[in-house]
């Protein structure tokens, strides 16, 4: 299915806001998978689907997870940012059935991360982040890492998060303090190499 087929499906689920975000981010992962060598039309997808079910309010999201049968675990009920890509994932595989695993596990994973992300996953990732939308305080410093190397870019984005939550005493998802840990290492690995 073509990306503007797409573009039409989330328009009436989303905000004004959130759908020119979505275009955003879309664009972005195109550009940064050109850059990097990933699918540029699996990431333009995957951008334009990420926030698909984010705009549903919670109990509407609890309830489809449900239907789904997504399990959360207690650190995933005590982050409701987190449930709207758990259920996009679901959404998209149950109700759009798209079947590619490289979409379905970067829409999965733009919020946290995992370990052994897939390219696809990194650039959803960062996209997300570095959108054209996007004006929050450090985010010129994302774009600039993303120039020079996605993996000091995810870790520009791993660690704003991380401080954020923790500076909120919130939980911090295992996936993404894996999804650290592995960038982390892989970044001192390369600063041996040079």
């Amino acid at each position: 299915m073509a990306y503007e087929k797409y573009a039409g499906i989330i328009r009436p689920l989303l905000s004004e806001k959130r759908y020119h975000h979505s275009i955003c981010v879309a664009k972005a992962a195109k550009e940064l998978a050109l850059q990097y060598g990933a699918d540029s039309r699996k990431a333009e997808i995957a951008g334009i689907l990420h926030d698909i079910m984010k705009d549903l309010p919670q109990q509407e999201q609890l309830a489809r997870m449900e239907l789904y049968g997504i399990r959360l675990t207690d650190v995933e009920r005590a982050a409701p940012k987190l449930w709207h890509a758990m259920l996009g994932e679901a959404y998209l595989k149950n109700e759009l059935k798209i079947s590619d695993p490289e979409i379905l596990s970067a829409v999965r994973y733009h919020t946290t991360g995992r370990q052994d992300m897939t390219l696809l996953d990194k650039i959803l990732f960062i996209a997300d982040f570095v959108s054209a939308d996007r004006d929050y305080p450090g985010v010129e410093n994302l774009r600039r890492a993303v120039r020079v190397s996605l993996e000091d870019a995810m870790m520009e984005g791993f660690s704003f998060t991380i401080s954020e939550l923790a500076q909120g005493r919130k939980p911090i998802h295992p996936d993404m303090i894996a999804a650290y840990n592995q960038t982390a290492l892989l970044c001192e690995k390369n600063k041996i190499k040079d």
